[in-house]
């Protein structure tokens, strides 16, 4: 019994830690608390989020790993500049994605994926495996057969993840994990814009179909020609 409590009041901490780091996050994201301000006391913190010090320390430290914040002695935990925040970690991925200005932040992934995807399809049609390739189409059938928006959206999503495994590059995969909860949100936010949801089937089809026969240049181009529609309806 002692044990079992141990472990709910450490997931209760967990959960309280992460909660803090996501609002105080979010709140430095924003704009909240500017590069080089000092965030108030830990008794102020400890007080506006109703938290113990511990909490709110490992908060902080959660934070500090991911460039947001520094702790200098006899200065306090200070905002650090905005080129030290790392935001290719996916917490703060996401948190900047729910709080900076939609159609800027919609750009600027699309300009992430401009320059990654049309390479990436391309090199899948020269690396891919069978498998890739069966994951590939499975996604390809899935988007066919979408009857709705949320269906098209999930299948959307898994193509262009399977675009990036396809790749047969390690690193590529990761990139694709990170960006996965901001591209669904977008991917979302494009199938609504379109006059139908599905209406840039053809245009997936044209990467698919390049991929599987092998043509790294026609896949890099129907991937570049996707990419122009997905930002023409940005933009619109």
């Amino acid at each position: 019994m002692r044990t079992a409590h141990s472990s709910r009041r450490k997931l209760i901490q967990r959960d309280l830690h992460g909660t803090v780091a996501y609002e105080l996050g979010s709140a430095i994201l924003r704009g909240d608390y500017p590069p080089a301000t000092v965030l108030p006391r830990e008794a102020e913190l400890m007080e506006t989020f109703d938290v113990s010090r511990t909490v709110l320390r490992e908060a902080l430290r959660t934070l500090t790993s991911k460039g947001l914040v520094e702790s200098r002695p006899r200065v306090g935990t200070r905002v650090r500049a905005r080129d030290a925040w790392n935001l290719l970690d996916a917490d703060v991925l996401d948190w900047y994605a729910r709080v900076a200005p939609p159609l800027a932040f919609a750009l600027k992934l699309q300009e992430m994926r401009e320059m990654i995807e049309p390479f990436a399809a391309g090199l899948a049609a020269s690396a891919h495996d069978a498998d890739a390739l069966a994951s590939l189409a499975s996604a390809h059938d899935a988007m066919a057969q979408a009857r709705n928006v949320d269906e098209w959206v999930r299948a959307d999503l898994r193509f262009h993840l399977a675009v990036l495994g396809a790749c047969r590059n390690e690193l590529l995969v990761p990139l694709g994990t990170l960006i996965e909860r901001t591209l669904e949100g977008q991917l979302r936010v494009n199938a609504k814009r379109a006059e139908v949801f599905n209406a840039a089937l053809p245009d997936h089809t044209a990467v698919y179909e390049a991929i599987a026969r092998r043509d790294a240049q026609a896949a890099s181009h129907a991937m570049a020609a996707l990419l122009q529609v997905t930002r023409e309806r940005i933009e619109s």
